[in-house]
Formats: C-alpha cells, sequence, structure tokens
C-alpha cells in the first residue's frame, strides 16, 4: 500500500491512465448514441419542418447549374428562381390533376382486387389439390388455411397504400414550404458559402472550403440528376409495357414506377404487387396478373442490376444493406417522403464524408 505523499510506481500510472482513457471512451460513445437518438426523435417530431427543408435543399443542388447558366445570360438570381420555379410547380400542378383522379380511384377498389386475387389462388390451388389426388388432409387443410385468409383479407379504410395515392392538408402545407425554402435558396446565390469563406481565419482553408463544396455540389448535382433520368426511363418502359399488356392508365403505373425507384429493393416490391392486384382486378385471370408482374420485375431487374451500375459506376454505389437501414430509419422518421428521400440524403452524406478526412472512414463503409 501506499501513502498519498509516495510516488506512484510508473505501472501503476500507466494503468490507471488506461483505465481513465477507457471510462472515458465509453461516456463518448454513450452521448454519441444518446445524441443520436435525440437527433433522429428531433427530426421525427419536427417532420413539418425538416422535411419540405431536405426537399428544397436537394432541388436546390439539381437546379443550380440551370441557376448560373441563366445568369450567364445577364438575368438577375431572383427572377432566374421564380422562372425555374414557376416551371418546376406547374409541371407538377398538371401531374397531380392528371393523375389524382385515376390514383384515388384505383386505391378505392383495392379491397375488391384482394379479394379477386384470394378467389383466383383458391381456383389455382384447387386444381392443383385434384391433380394430386389429396382429398381429406388437403381438403381439411385448406379449409383451415381458408378461415385464416378470411382474418387477414381485412383491409382498412386508412391502409398506408391508399395515404400514398392521397391528397391531403398537411400536403399541400409542406408542397408551399418546399417551394418557398427552394425560391430563396435559389435567389440568394451563393451568399452562404460566401458567409463560410468569410468567417475562416487563412487562405488555405478558404481555398480548401470552396474546393469541397463545389465537388460535393457537383457530384451531388450528376447522381441525382442520373439518377432521376434512370427512374423516369424505368417509369416510360413500364407505362409502354403496361400500355401494350392493355392494362388500364398506363401513366399512371409508369408515374408510380417512375417514383418508387427511388426506394431501393423495396419500391419494386411494392409496385409489382400494386400492378399485380390491377390486374387481378382488370382481367380476373391469374396468368395475366403474373405476365404483368413478371414484366415490371425484368424491367426493375434490369434497372437495377445493369442500368444502374453501368452508369452510376462503383464510386457512387452504396452498400445494399446500408441502403435497407437508410430506407427503414428514413421511412420511420418522414414516412413515405423519407423512403423517398433515403438515398438522396445517404449519398449526399457519402460524397461530404469522403471529402472530408475526418470522416473518410465512415464514407467507405457506407460505399460499396
Amino acid at each position: 500500500s501506499y501513502s498519498v505523499h509516495d510516488p506512484v510506481p510508473p505501472q501503476d500510472a500507466d494503468r490507471i491512465e488506461q483505465r481513465v482513457e477507457e471510462r472515458l471512451t465509453v461516456h463518448a460513445r454513450a452521448l454519441t448514441g444518446l445524441f443520436l437518438l435525440a437527433l433522429f426523435y428531433t427530426l421525427h417530431l419536427g417532420r413539418v419542418i425538416f422535411l419540405p427543408m431536405a426537399i428544397a435543399l436537394l432541388l436546390a443542388v439539381l437546379f443550380a447549374p440551370l441557376l448560373r447558366r441563366l445568369k450567364q445570360w445577364h438575368i438577375p438570381e431572383p427572377l432566374g428562381a421564380a422562372l425555374l420555379l414557376g416551371l418546376f410547380v406547374t409541371g407538377l400542378v398538371f401531374g397531380v390533376l392528371r393523375l389524382a383522379e385515376p390514383a384515388t380511384e384505383w386505391s378505392a377498389k383495392l379491397p375488391v382486387a384482394l379479394h379477386t386475387v384470394e378467389y383466383n389462388i383458391q381456383a389455382f390451388k384447387k386444381s392443383m389439390q385434384d391433380v394430386t389426388k389429396a382429398t381429406e388432409l388437403l381438403s381439411k387443410a385448406a379449409a383451415l388455411d381458408e378461415a385464416k385468409r378470411v382474418q387477414q383479407v381485412e383491409v382498412k379504410g386508412d391502409a398506408w397504400p391508399i395515404k400514398v395515392f392521397s391528397l391531403t392538408g398537411d400536403l399541400m402545407i409542406g408542397l408551399a414550404t418546399t417551394v418557398m425554402l427552394l425560391y430563396f435558396l435559389l435567389s440568394s446565390g451563393d451568399l452562404f458559402l460566401q458567409k463560410l469563406v468569410k468567417v475562416l481565419p487563412r487562405l488555405r482553408d478558404k481555398k480548401r472550403a470552396v474546393e469541397i463544396v463545389r465537388n460535393i455540389e457537383e457530384q451531388l448535382f450528376q447522381y441525382l440528376f442520373t439518377v432521376t433520368g434512370i427512374n423516369l426511363a424505368l417509369g416510360a418502359a413500364v407505362g409502354i409495357a403496361m400500355h401494350l399488356l392493355d392494362m388500364p392508365n398506363p401513366i399512371l403505373w409508369g408515374t408510380m414506377a417512375a417514383l418508387l425507384t427511388f426506394i431501393p429493393y423495396i419500391g419494386h416490391v411494392f409496385g409489382i404487387v400494386v400492378v399485380m392486384l390491377v390486374a387481378a382486378l382488370t382481367f380476373g385471370d391469374l396468368g395475366q396478373m403474373l405476365l404483368i408482374g413478371g414484366v415490371y420485375w425484368a424491367l426493375a431487374i434490369v434497372e437495377g442490376s445493369f442500368a444502374s451500375p453501368m452508369i452510376l459506376g462503383r464510386r457512387l454505389e452504396s452498400n445494399p444493406v446500408v441502403l435497407i437501414l437508410a430506407v427503414m430509419v428514413w421511412g420511420w422518421i418522414w414516412g413515405v417522403g423519407g423512403a423517398l428521400l433515403a438515398v438522396p440524403l445517404l449519398v449526399a452524406f457519402k460524397i461530404m464524408c469522403d471529402h472530408l478526412e475526418p470522416l473518410q472512414p465512415i464514407g467507405e463503409f457506407l460505399g460499396k
């Protein structure tokens, strides 16, 4: 034992220092976890504010090169921002008015489609039972299965697929907020970058900040523009395929496919299920239903396995596990809007990590 005034042996001092560092590390990680939980919960509670902000920021990145081109043509930034937003809002309103009525009509028919699919499956199952000559045991199993299915086929009026196609007051308020924020972001030009450069003390830091911001903006624009083009191409292909297969409202299903492609994997599954339900309601034939779902699935495979990797390249591809987790997390935080924005937000964060040296290990983990 040692008294207070006795010197501490070097090995004991190292051991004490190691224990202190371990405790500080545990406390720092715990505080980081609590901070992330508080951040996510704050974003969830304030989704009415934060979701329009995120959409406005991403759209501002998309429109920034067009605004610079208008500025080169001696059009002031406020006027250029008003022109771009006018075209954007006009196209958006036209699309919503064009698709709102058939979307609402088909969403109301979904319960009937579910019953039709169940009837077709029952007929197919009965024929298979006759072929295999499994009489009593299979009949009892079918009866039990039927009882379970009757309980499961209840479609409530507030089911979430119906909410996807419903226009609500919150959506209109969010749209107005997004447009207003987007206008001020575009009309302000490089104001925030100029403020950042002004507060940095050294010239080297100023140049580095401008370089990082421009690189992030350029790569994010390339990603958003490319992904939007790929999704529109897939939506057009799905719409044409649905038209050739005599599906009603092919433009609606093409638009749905283009939007759902922003949600990796899950979006394609949801789109296939929806078109199969519509096919069951329209044709009442199991073979036609499977054909339409198979065509949609084949186009989704071409997009996900060939088109996107070839055009985007491996540099901007993300880890599939991280993608699914991002969709789940942002879907919980902001609902359908968060699920649609999950991949662009993840890619934006990855690009930022790749350009900031302390965050490069995180960027490597998020990559494929």
